[in-house]
């Protein structure tokens, strides 16, 4: 839950849990149906014209094919070829895992111009309200920062609230990568801040790269933050449930399934992202080394061994984290199931010490930052721990991790 530092009253959430049980009551009597987030029209245009397309006479392959059957088709591709697809479909390409990560970059830049474009029009179009200007003009901003010069956008897709990933990094020669996955009121918009840079992903992703090039800097690292999917808005009953997680849980899979090389891959969840990484968990491709949550509501478990992965899995919370007044249970689908951080889950459980607040975890300086570089590098035996017993490393490289069922 990105957005939110200071310490919301407790009476907030219990309104949101009186708020979720009404929502219960009303779906189980068939006065409430729950929305469905399907995909992107922007996106699925692009995609209907590469469906349709052609290179040199020849039908191009099926979008939805696997990675690896899409990465030899672009591989055997000339430079122009590739670029010539790129131009031509911009989103199906920037988006298309197991499209070549600079191919994405290229194509990414394109739609970033056409977006760019179309706002700037609205922002002079008399038949919108002044406020709906003003919307394409922060927009319009913001893609004009995106399309900066070294900017590797990963994933983009400006319809609705908009989604986009951005690499920091080398993410073809990278020894190891981190994927960060944020939480609640993550859009395009809110994607980096100047103002307290280090709640917002780019601001996490760019603190978490220097801090592991610091850790290790013999290690080629790459760092994504991926905000690849569309998160809850707000304190509601979006956030309260499943169902924008399990959306985003497929939506990371198919990322860390497509990533290119064998380096192993840590996931890094803030908030409502760690409810995302707990319903991805059972699915992880086997390259995901570990899964560390800060300012956790819960992973959709009533404990570690439940996630059935075999990465490890690590936990923190710092002590001024207005989280810890979530109640940790999981009833009729609303909640998040129980405490990461309790002796009971079995998780990790990692120091967190300097994290001011529920958006502090990615600040430099904080233990909370330095044991998520030392994760992210793979130097286990540094990580420092919420405990003085050090149980946190006991058993390291690995057999302590819960295991896949």
């Amino acid at each position: 839950m990105t957005s939110f530092d200071t310490s919301p009253p407790l009476n907030v959430w219990r309104a949101l849990l009186a708020l979720a049980v009404v929502f219960v009551m009303l779906a189980t009597t068939g006065w409430t149906a729950v929305r469905s987030h399907g995909g992107s029209a922007a996106v699925q245009a692009s995609v209907s014209k590469w469906e349709h397309g052609r290179l040199h006479g020849h039908r191009l392959p099926d979008p939805e094919a696997s990675p690896a059957r899409l990465a030899r088709f672009f591989a055997s591709l000339t430079a122009r070829d590739g670029a010539r697809l790129a131009h031509r479909y911009p989103l199906a390409v920037g988006n298309m895992n197991g499209a070549p990560v600079r191919l994405r970059y290229q194509a990414n830049r394109e739609a970033l111009r056409q977006a760019r474009a179309d706002e700037l029009a609205r922002m002079h179009d008399s038949g919108l309200t002044p406020a709906g200007q003003q919307d394409a003009g922060r927009r319009m901003h913001r893609y004009t920062a995106l399309l900066d010069q070294g900017r590797q956008i990963l994933a983009f897709d400006p319809e609705g609230s908009g989604r986009v990933a951005e690499v920091f990094g080398d993410l073809q020669r990278a020894d190891r990568v981190s994927v960060v996955v944020p939480g609640v009121d993550t859009d395009l918009l809110s994607f980096q801040k100047s103002n307290r840079p280090y709640s917002a992903p780019v601001g996490m992703a760019k603190s978490l790269y220097r801090a592991e090039r610091t850790a290790r800097p013999g290690t080629r690292t790459a760092v994504i933050a991926w905000a690849d999917y569309t998160a809850p808005s707000g304190l509601g009953v979006d956030a309260a449930t499943a169902m924008r997680a399990e959306e985003g849980a497929v939506r990371l899979n198919a990322l860390l399934r497509a990533l290119p090389g064998p380096s192993p891959v840590a996931l890094f969840c803030h908030s409502y992202g760690s409810v995302v990484c707990g319903v991805a968990a059972r699915s992880l491709p086997q390259r995901v080394s570990d899964v560390a949550v800060a300012a956790s509501p819960g992973m959709r478990v009533g404990d570690a061994a439940q996630l059935r992965t075999s990465a490890r899995v690590w936990a923190m919370r710092d002590a001024t984290d207005w989280i810890q007044d979530v109640p940790y249970l999981e009833l009729g689908g609303l909640g998040h199931g129980a405490d990461p951080v309790s002796s009971a889950f079995g998780a990790r459980v990692l120091s967190a010490h300097g994290a001011v607040g529920h958006a502090g975890y990615f600040e430099p300086g904080t233990d909370s930052l330095t044991n998520f570089a030392e994760i992210g590098v793979g130097a286990y035996d540094s990580v420092r721990c919420a405990h003085d017993d050090n149980g946190c490393r006991a058993d390291l490289p690995g057999t302590a991790k819960a295991g896949r069922a």
